[in-house]
């Protein structure tokens, strides 16, 4: 536990096997200070959800609870699979409110908006934030930050993740309260006393000459220099030859190479999640518009792990020396793939010894928000660092 005059944050983590004493255990060790403001919890898919939220809820009662299911849990002493993960904010110095709608029938912007008009229940502090955990298999995650930024406006920075399956990618899950939900967005917003801090950073490498995004539509590109698009991106890879035929192998081989943007908030990384052998094209999670300049780009852990540093000074930045009192880190699955078992904990360690002793949560995800200028705040195959001063 991280403590300041009028503010607290703990994490607390289980491996158990049983879902409902997982979520007891973590939320008990998380729940060090008084007056809980917010429990922010990360878990495994595979646990039964239900049970391991009441489990949380049977220790911490009806303190405001938001989070997700994950591809991966990170905590200050480990980042792995089949664990719970739970923060908790507390003391006089924070308001917090939160929000839920499902985003079922392509109704992502209007859930999102829906869910982010949490913010107006929060008191007037001079720090606000609004934290957005949603669906990342329901379609357009850009839709999520133009919802929020459309209730919310420019002065409350966006942040958050996409849910995850353990790379199932069959189906996510959110909490609000009580509730397990799917295909909806969650928000938490958090007015402080104290300053906030976000770092965006992805650790990716341009690859070869840029193309043109000839034809797409939503998320699919369908021709990259008039060409089928699907071809151009396993041609100029040099992709092995089971992802020209095989789904498993094609997603396996986009998750550590994805495409990159040019747009006018700067370069944005899009993850390449699906490949169409029929129609020869590729599916993204976010938009990839007609028209854009696109490159391949990939990269190694030594790029992977300077941006994980990048990302953390630039989310103490704001914080003008101070030590944070915890620590959020929303990372895509894509990283873990670069870096694999020995270099996930090589960046957590990292990430902790920036916080300082400060506690730390976070888990892998399908995609990233941060939106601190502009309009645009989806991210892929980026990590997200937010530090709460």
């Amino acid at each position: 536990m991280t403590t300041t005059a009028r503010r607290w944050a703990g994490v607390g983590s289980s491996t158990d096997q049983d879902a409902r004493t997982a979520g007891a255990q973590a939320a008990r060790e998380a729940l060090l200070g008084p007056d809980a403001s917010l429990l922010i919890v990360f878990s495994a898919d595979s646990y039964d959800l239900a049970e391991l939220v009441g489990g949380v809820r049977d220790v911490a009662g009806d303190v405001p609870l938001v989070g997700c299911s994950t591809a991966g849990e990170i905590s200050a002493t480990r980042a792995g699979d089949a664990s719970v993960v739970v923060m908790a904010l507390g003391g006089p110095g924070y308001s917090v409110a939160t929000g839920a709608a499902q985003a079922t029938d392509g109704r992502l912007r209007e859930a999102s908006a829906e869910a982010a008009a949490c913010v107006s229940q929060v008191a007037p502090g001079p720090h606000r934030i609004l934290l957005l955990l949603t669906d990342g298999l329901a379609g357009d995650q850009q839709e999520v930050v133009r919802g929020a930024y459309r209730t919310v406006g420019a002065q409350v920075p966006l942040v958050g993740g996409c849910a995850g399956d353990g790379l199932k990618m069959r189906s996510t899950y959110q909490f609000h309260g009580s509730e397990v939900l799917s295909n909806a967005v969650v928000a938490a917003a958090i007015s402080s006393d104290g300053p906030m801090g976000i770092g965006v950073r992805h650790g990716w490498r341009r690859v070869g000459e840029p193309m043109l995004i000839t034809g797409s539509e939503d998320c699919r590109v369908r021709t990259l220099n008039d060409q089928p698009a699907l071809d151009v991106y396993l041609e100029r890879l040099d992709a092995p030859p089971e992802a020209y035929t095989d789904p498993a192998a094609f997603t396996h081989f986009a998750l550590t190479h994805p495409l990159g943007l040019n747009r006018r908030s700067g370069e944005e990384v899009r993850f390449v999640a699906e490949a169409d052998f029929e129609e020869r094209s590729i599916v993204c999670i976010a938009e990839v518009p007609q028209g854009a300049t696109a490159w391949m780009m990939q990269g190694d852990d030594d790029s992977v792990l300077a941006a994980t540093d990048a990302a953390c000074s630039d989310a103490l930045a704001p914080l003008a020396g101070a030590n944070p009192i915890g620590m959020l880190a929303f990372d895509c699955i894509a990283r873990r793939g670069i870096l694999g078992d020995h270099g996930i904990q090589d960046e957590v360690g990292r990430i902790a010894q920036v916080a300082g002793g400060a506690p730390v949560a976070g888990f892998y995800t399908y995609g990233e928000i941060a939106r601190t200028h502009g309009m645009n705040g989806f991210h892929n195959q980026t990590l997200v660092v937010l530090a709460l001063g």
